[in-house]
């Protein structure tokens, strides 16, 4: 999905990130002795879930056992409960969507999907800066583009699968090899066509975030009546860029999800470096607890960068992704939580079943003695559930919880899950019993 000169970009971005981080202020540093508060009653958004895309035209399907890993949640597995699929601007070539994604719905998984191209016919070259080659919707084809993307829902309807949304366009502001949208264009077609699409319609999937692309569906009305879920990448953008007020003002009764990402490259065989794949959860955390956003969904699900190893097992990128995608489930609600309490600690807290998850991420090279402290609500134990260099998702001994308090040790370049049945009762989460995520150019490889 990512071209070299993609990759590059992401890379300037990246590197104006650091500068501007630079050149701001550091906040204050928490004292040694902070707690993580974490208070039950005040909920924040609604978590639809955590996974990945599979586009089998480009890297071949996931197998059946890989499904399984994928979309299962017992030992091994990753537990996702999202599944972004291809929108072909063949329809010949749809068929290579249905059986991923009927797994995927089988394990209790959402599926949404995402085209790169209209078909040919409804296509134009234009002058783009210089490049006559550059693609556009044709704009007497609106509406014929409307259809075949209800043509598709239509079609994964038929063969088992119920789409959860459909997007507009997949970055629409970086289409160097698919079709271009303007920020006018896409305004356009979200007033005027996407209240046809018979699907949760997604826009504008931005490949970095930028607001220039949402701002004016935002701030149409009937453009964001039209829209259900604003979807974005975050490649290249800045941790200081993921809140969006605009979207706070505007968006009531909308989804916010992050639709694509890799992080924090794309490197040959870079999945099972420790510790930067704990930069993942790094990213995980700053998504859920920063940004908002509902969902979180990778690119690859089995790529020598992805959370799938090419031989089906998990890498540690996986491990990292998995600390969230296995414990805190469908429907959960982030609640309020100290944020970076410590030094290089960063946590996010969220309840559903019952439960309360706790997610800890320590990224210095020493352990922490940290205190968590539960506000409107009560438990009497902690399972605990640790990723770091040397283990993968691994139970740890159960911790008592006195007077709605608890410490753990947290340690050094670590991923931590603390899961708490809520009440009088004992935590039953167990590694078995998680409750129930022309042609064209190929992408880094």
């Amino acid at each position: 999905m990512i071209s070299g000169v993609k990759k590059s970009l992401c890379t300037l971005l990246a590197c104006v990130t650091v500068l501007s981080v630079m050149l701001v202020p550091a906040p204050p540093k928490a004292s040694a002795a902070s707690d993580v508060t974490v208070n039950l009653s005040a909920e924040k958004q609604v978590i639809r879930g955590f996974g990945g895309i599979n586009l089998p035209a480009w890297i071949g399907d996931l197998t059946a056992a890989q499904r399984e890993t994928a979309f299962g949640n017992g030992p091994n597995q990753l537990g996702f409960s999202v599944l972004r699929i291809y929108v072909d601007d063949n329809k010949n070539n749809w068929y290579r969507e249905v059986e991923t994604a009927k797994s995927a719905i089988a394990h209790g998984a959402i599926v949404f999907a995402s085209p790169w191209n209209p078909p040919s016919s409804m296509t134009e070259t234009f002058n783009r800066n210089g490049d006559t080659s550059a693609k556009r919707l044709r704009y007497d084809k609106y509406a014929a583009y409307a259809q075949h993307l209800n043509d598709f829902v239509t079609y994964m309807k038929n063969n088992g699968v119920n789409l959860y949304a459909i997007s507009v366009q997949n970055e629409p502001d970086y289409a160097h090899t698919w079709t271009w949208w303007t920020p006018a264009e896409m305004l356009n077609f979200m007033k005027n066509n996407a209240g046809s699409i018979n699907c949760r319609v997604i826009a504008p999937e931005s490949f970095s975030y930028m607001k220039n692309m949402s701002d004016p569906i935002l701030n149409d009305t009937q453009a964001l009546a039209n829209m259900d879920i604003l979807g974005a990448h975050t490649y290249g953008t800045s941790f200081s860029n993921f809140p969006y007020p605009l979207f706070k003002q505007k968006g009531a009764g909308k989804e916010l999800w992050m639709t694509e990402v890799y992080y924090p490259n794309s490197d040959n065989n870079s999945a099972n470096r420790w510790p930067e794949a704990l930069d993942v959860a790094y990213h995980m955390h700053n998504a859920m607890a920063e940004a908002d956003f509902q969902a979180y969904v990778w690119w690859y699900i089995r790529r020598q960068y992805g959370p799938m190893n090419e031989d089906g097992t998990i890498s540690k990128r996986g491990d990292s992704m998995a600390q969230f995608s296995k414990f805190i489930r469908p429907g959960y609600v982030r609640v309020d939580a100290t944020k970076n309490p410590n030094t290089n600690v960063y946590t996010s807290a969220y309840k559903g079943d019952n439960k309360v998850v706790i997610v800890a991420i320590n990224r210095g090279t020493s352990a922490v003695s940290q205190n968590f402290v539960l506000q409107n609500g009560t438990a009497s134990s902690v399972s605990t559930w640790i990723t770091d260099a040397s283990r993968k998702v691994a139970a740890s001994a159960s911790i008592n919880v006195s007077n709605n308090s608890f410490t753990a040790q947290l340690p050094a370049q670590s991923v931590t899950t603390f899961v708490a049945a809520l009440g009088n009762g004992r935590s039953t989460v167990s590694e078995t019993t998680y409750e129930a995520e022309t042609s064209i150019t190929v992408p880094v490889q």
